[in-house]
């Protein structure tokens, strides 16, 4: 069985799996501590209320067999439990159909939140990890060599979210191919992190190197990975750093560390350590991982028509399972950052002179003074849907009403989104969305002011509501 397995790569399986399994409990962490609010049975978009307009071979999950709010929770923290115990080894020490078992049982509960999750779950990332969650089933423990195929199989699912994302690139915003649009990207992106800053005001042509760097990061470095070692291992490398410059410049969720973990699947252990004898596979793992080798090669169809049509989609699933899928970012580049301030007031009579008070969000940008935070790869859901609800009223349309309305009544699974509640002791009579224009400061301003933000007032968002007006009012925006 030399053919299969890959000795030399025992290593790099251990630290892709922990890395793997440790963004798995953000994820389910973040799932537990945000659904209520979110998709809960009273939550803006109800899981009950999806699955019964949702039929389970469209969007196969548990709780389309089963849903209450207890029972999400438990199915998100036992989820988190076992994410917790692989990242310490546990699955190690296990037969390896047990281990196997551990990590499909991982990949099924988040599944089952992924499909059940809506417009709060729709994001790139949630495919990317559910994809790589699949293949690492089939992975192994120490019991067995890390399987060739599947080794090569995270290969092409890195390759594939690397040069997808530079082709979308390409073929979209003109910036990228003028090496111009890192003049606005640090500013202008959904989440910017503490050094959004500082690498929005480098000089131009470093910003030019940037986006050329990362051209060559996402479209040439990729085919090296189907090269021999240790060329392939230095592909790796250079994209795990590009990763780490992301990670460092802005706050994408678990994006950069999944594909840091891809990249750290594709680097020869060899080169690090030595060699680490493992058993034999057993005949049935054997089968098992050929049979889900032509079955990825297959679904791999409609990626590759995706990767080769001048119409490329970005972060698209081709079947419900999530197991193939087609990635890319940022193929447009926002000019001008746009904010949606929402504030209430207790006045129950509204003049000129109302005191209107603004709720803060843990991570978008509010308050002018509030430095941003680091918060990936945990991924606050909301602050990202703001992001797009600015861009467009009709992104928010599903759900801002009903966050509206969870205001005006101090509900607090929703307030426990926020970074403050300005109206502690008794809900708001009024509440009222504006949209306003963000800029960063420069030096100057910076050192005068103490602000990293200034913003400028454009237009109302959602006029003044009350609470009995909330659902008309959420059909204006």
């Amino acid at each position: 069985m030399e053919w299969f397995t890959a000795p030399d790569y025992w290593l790099s399986r251990l630290v892709f799996q922990r890395l793997l399994a440790a963004i798995y409990l953000v994820g389910f962490l973040g799932a537990a501590l945000q659904f209520r609010a979110l998709i809960g049975s009273r939550g803006m978009l109800p899981v009950p209320a999806y699955v019964r307009r949702v039929p389970l071979k469209r969007a196969p999950s548990i709780f389309q067999l089963h849903y209450t709010d207890r029972f999400f929770a438990y199915c998100s923290w036992a989820g988190a439990v076992l994410a917790a115990a692989l990242v310490g080894g546990a699955a190690d020490h296990l037969p390896l159909w047990t281990a196997m078992l551990w990590w499909a049982v991982l990949w099924a509960l988040y599944l089952s939140i992924v499909n059940v999750g809506q417009t709060w779950y729709s994001f790139g990332w949630e495919s990317l990890l559910l994809e790589a969650g699949f293949l690492a089933v089939f992975l192994g423990n120490e019991r067995t060599a890390p399987p060739v195929l599947v080794l090569w199989l995270l290969r092409w699912l890195l390759f594939r979210v690397e040069f997808g994302a530079g082709l979308i690139k390409i073929r979209g915003d003109a910036c990228w191919r003028r090496l111009t649009c890192l003049y606005f990207h640090h500013e202008t992106q959904p989440m910017p992190g503490p050094l959004s800053w500082f690498f929005h005001r480098l000089p131009g042509p470093l910003h030019r190197v940037e986006a050329a760097a990362n051209h060559v990061t996402q479209l040439l470095v990729p085919v090296l990975l189907f090269t021999p070692q240790p060329i392939a291992s230095a592909a790796a490398g250079l994209i795990a750093l590009t990763q780490l410059w992301l990670v460092l410049s802005g706050n994408f969720s678990w994006l950069n560390w999944v594909t840091i973990a891809l990249a750290v699947s594709a680097v020869d252990g060899s080169l690090v350590t030595g060699a680490h004898p493992l058993p034999a596979p057993p005949l049935w793992y054997v089968v098992l991982v050929i049979a889900v080798t032509v079955l990825v090669l297959t679904l791999s169809y409609h990626p590759v028509r995706n990767l080769l049509s001048r119409r490329q989609a970005m972060n698209r699933s081709f079947d419900p399972l999530h197991l193939v899928n087609t990635y890319g970012a940022f193929g447009t580049v926002g000019r001008v950052r746009f904010e949606v301030v929402v504030e209430g007031t207790d006045e129950r009579v509204l003049r000129p002179g109302t005191v209107w008070r603004e709720y803060e969000f843990h991570g978008k940008p509010g308050d002018i003074r509030r430095w941003p935070r680091q918060f990936a790869p945990y991924h606050l859901r909301l602050d990202w849907l703001m992001w797009f609800a600015a861009l467009s009223p009709a992104y928010a349309r599903p759900w801002f009403g009903g966050f509206v309305e969870r205001l005006l009544d101090n509900d607090r699974d929703t307030l426990k989104l926020l970074r403050r509640n300005p109206f502690p002791d008794a809900p708001p009579a009024f509440v009222r969305a504006r949209l306003y224009h963000y800029e960063f400061t420069s030096w100057r301003q910076l050192r005068a002011t103490g602000a990293c933000w200034q913003r400028r007032h454009l237009r109302d968002f959602l006029p003044p509501t009350r609470l009995s007006t909330a659902d008309e009012a959420a059909e204006r925006v």
